[in-house]
């Protein structure tokens, strides 16, 4: 059989939602086929109760995240990327857990393929980051990220984009600090700041204006908590942060360090 006929044979048997999960982690590092997944030997069927995404409860066949984070550390860093370009920044510490709130990777199975997220948008799949317990970790709805397409062990953010530090005169346990590491779990994924980030979805939160300068504190607070209660558009995607996600005493960090940062422009 000639090449091409033989190459067209074998995309005829491919399922065409079937997808592939790219580990980068160094000696860990593979590629994982749906079919993979699915019979993998800690694959389980849980229950997510009131799923970010769908809210709603939602049934899933998952495997626990850290059987796939082969040679992972608990201090390490690691970045999971969507197809849509949405980035979360992730502490490998919470997702390595067993007890508490645990990290799972649900798989969408092409026979049974899930619900679509809305109207006109697809669904979650091919994979997606869910997590059992939640409240137990304090996770951020940003540690959710679905159609996920790769999870990478980086170097941590302040290394890898010093456009985004503070002022290093500033103590570790400086409130701005404090910020610093809440804008990375609950902003990352979404928006650049100081052109400086990974992320393809988002506007930037500093260039050419900080929103602590064109909103109100009252505002912005408000936008923060629930986007859509000030701008209202079908195609909005910007979750709420409520209080038992981002408690008052954080917001109060992150916008402390986003009026910090507003003095440190450093232009693209």
């Amino acid at each position: 059989m000639k090449p091409l006929i033989l190459w067209s044979a074998l995309l005829l048997c491919t399922p065409l939602q079937a997808a592939q999960l790219v580990l980068e982690l160094g000696a860990g590092s593979r590629t994982w086929q749906t079919a993979e997944l699915l019979a993998h030997p800690e694959v389980q069927t849980i229950t997510i109760s009131d799923d970010v995404s769908y809210k709603r409860d939602m049934s899933y066949r998952a495997v626990p995240l850290e059987a796939l984070l082969e040679g992972v550390k608990a201090d390490d860093h690691l970045q999971a990327v969507a197809l849509d370009g949405f980035a979360a920044e992730l502490s490998a510490a919470p997702l390595l857990n067993r007890n508490g709130a645990r990290a799972w990777l649900a798989i969408e199975d092409p026979s049974r393929p899930w619900p679509k997220l809305a109207q006109g948008k697809p669904s979650a799949g091919p994979f997606y980051l869910v997590w059992t317990n939640p409240q137990a970790g304090h996770i951020s709805p940003e540690q959710w990220p679905f159609e996920l397409a790769s999870i990478k062990r980086l170097a941590p953010v302040a290394e890898r984009f010093p456009a985004l530090r503070p002022d290093p005169a500033l103590a570790s346990d400086d409130p701005v600090n404090q910020g610093f590491a809440l804008f990375q779990k609950n902003c990352m994924a979404c928006h650049r700041l100081n052109a400086a980030g990974d992320s393809q979805f988002g506007p930037d939160l500093n260039i050419p204006y900080s929103p602590t300068e064109y909103f109100g504190e009252a505002f912005l607070k408000r936008y923060i908590r629930d986007p859509q209660s000030l701008r209202r558009w079908p195609q909005a995607k910007m979750p709420g942060f409520s209080s038992s996600v981002l408690p008052d005493t954080e917001l109060e960090l992150l916008l402390g360090y986003l009026k910090h940062m507003a003095g440190r422009k450093q232009q693209p």
